[in-house]
């Protein structure tokens, strides 16, 4: 039952971000879509385990969520378009190290990197990322995920460990 409603509440949310109404119809109609993703995928999604109704998990994924689209997005796509412009880059493909266990945290750090200017995970297993990045100033492991990897790590860790 604890997947179904947080997995609805999550829906919700989307629903009415992604309408941008917060007309009676609308809520009606997120709520009725919300309960029947809930149903149907809530059981998939949420272990018995989880604490995803942890309301300080999710105050972490907001955080994360701001912190990721208005800092390292913008601090990325300027160095990408410097990049491009001064044709200065050393691209390359290195392997990083990942420190998180579960599932969900390590989805979400490949995805964190993939849709981060400049870096995409081509290939993963249980110990490591190995990330095309678009200026490779070092090829140690350790040094690697500093850079790469360790800030989406720390969000990861704290929202789905």
């Amino acid at each position: 039952m604890r997947g179904v409603i947080s997995t609805a509440i999550l829906a919700f949310i989307t629903y009415i971000i992604f309408t941008g109404s917060a007309k009676p119809y609308d809520l009606f109609t997120g709520l009725i879509v919300a309960v029947g993703v809930g149903i149907l995928v809530g059981k998939f999604l949420v272990r018995e385990d989880s604490k995803a109704l942890n309301p300080l998990r999710w105050i972490w994924a907001v955080i994360y969520f701001l912190k990721y689209m208005l800092i390292i997005e913008v601090k990325t796509h300027l160095d990408v378009m410097k990049r491009v412009i001064t044709g200065k880059y050393n691209a390359g493909i290195v392997r990083v190290p990942i420190n998180v266990k579960t599932d969900y945290a390590k989805t979400l750090v490949a995805n964190s990197i993939t849709n981060t200017p400049g870096t995409v995970v081509v290939d993963l297993d249980d110990k490591y990322l190995y990330v095309n990045w678009i200026d490779v100033t070092t090829e140690d492991p350790e040094a690697c995920r500093r850079e790469i990897s360790e800030e989406f790590e720390k969000f990861a860790e704290k929202i789905f460990e």
